[in-house]
């Protein structure tokens, strides 16, 4: 089993009511998991948020703090509710109303990964996901609900900034001939999960680094941003994605040559938007 449910790291000073969170980057696969998959260890990767904890890492150096998953997403998906148990790899999972992510395999534990392809030869049993959900889901948003609490009180309200990759085709839909291909997402559910204003400076924070951002196509959000989306009681969650072919070999799943140059161009995101409703702080050192 992974080895850790979540990674936390707190600033030294919290400055802000802002919460960076990354949900889809775990990357530990023990064997144990791996040996009961029908895929090889690279093809398990493919539905994973590779190295967005790494571009984001940097949060707590602008008073922010920085949480991140331990289990990787094709061993549970901490984006799905904890009752999105799909029958058709749940041995004794009741079936669920009408829900889309289920029914294509997208459960809160995967039956497929990126393209559709199976994860396992067989079904699991309803203990194995309840086991799962215990030890790595609910340890994650006990622990994420925790930030935004503390946060809520020092500052008044709080900000979750879910952070996000998405692979470089998803964007073919609303790609435009003759113009700028969007590079970021941001979804805020169609304005429900956050205010204009929280989601309008962090939309301007990736605009001055130069990106191209849409939202709410073709993502808007899904279970994080729905349920901790609250801006009534000023607890706001907004969804970022980014295209992945910006820093990586999307193949590969590794790194491109301009890995470190778009990571220092995130540094400057991240710094812009930890000053949101928060105390100025200075520009930590490279």
């Amino acid at each position: 089993m992974p080895k850790f449910a979540f990674h936390l790291t707190r600033p030294e000073r919290p400055a802000t009511p802002v919460v960076f969170a990354s949900p889809h980057s775990g990357r530990d696969y023990p064997w144990s998991f791996l040996r009961r998959t029908v895929l090889d260890e690279h093809v398990i990767r493919t539905s994973e948020d590779a190295y967005v904890d790494r571009l984001f890492e940097c949060a707590p150096q602008f008073g922010a703090a920085f949480l991140r998953a331990g289990a990787p997403r094709a061993f549970i998906d901490l984006n799905r509710s904890a009752d999105e148990l799909d029958p058709a790899l749940i041995e004794g999972a009741r079936k669920p109303g009408h829900n889309p992510r289920v029914t294509s395999g997208l459960g809160v534990i995967p039956r497929v990964v990126a393209g559709g392809r199976s994860i396992y030869r067989g079904k699991l049993s309803l203990s194995e996901a309840e086991m799962r959900i215990e030890k790595y889901w609910r340890p994650y948003h006990g622990q994420l609900q925790q930030l935004l609490t503390e946060a809520h009180d020092r500052f008044g309200e709080a900000i979750l900034v879910d952070c996000h990759s998405m692979p470089h085709e998803a964007l073919d839909p609303i790609a435009r001939s003759g113009a700028r291909r969007p590079e970021v997402v941001i979804g805020d559910r169609f304005g429900a999960s956050a205010s204009a204003a929280v989601v309008d400076r962090i939309e301007t924070a990736f605009l001055n680094a130069g990106l191209c951002v849409v939202r709410n196509a073709p993502f808007a959000g899904a279970y994080i941003t729905q349920h901790y989306g609250r801006p009534s009681r000023r607890q706001h969650a907004v969804q970022i994605e980014i295209d992945r072919s910006i820093y990586m070999n999307e193949h590969a799943i590794r790194p491109n040559a301009n890995f470190q140059a778009f990571r220092k161009v995130l540094r400057g995101v991240v710094s812009e938007i930890a000053t949101i409703g928060g105390q100025d702080m200075p520009m930590a050192a490279e």
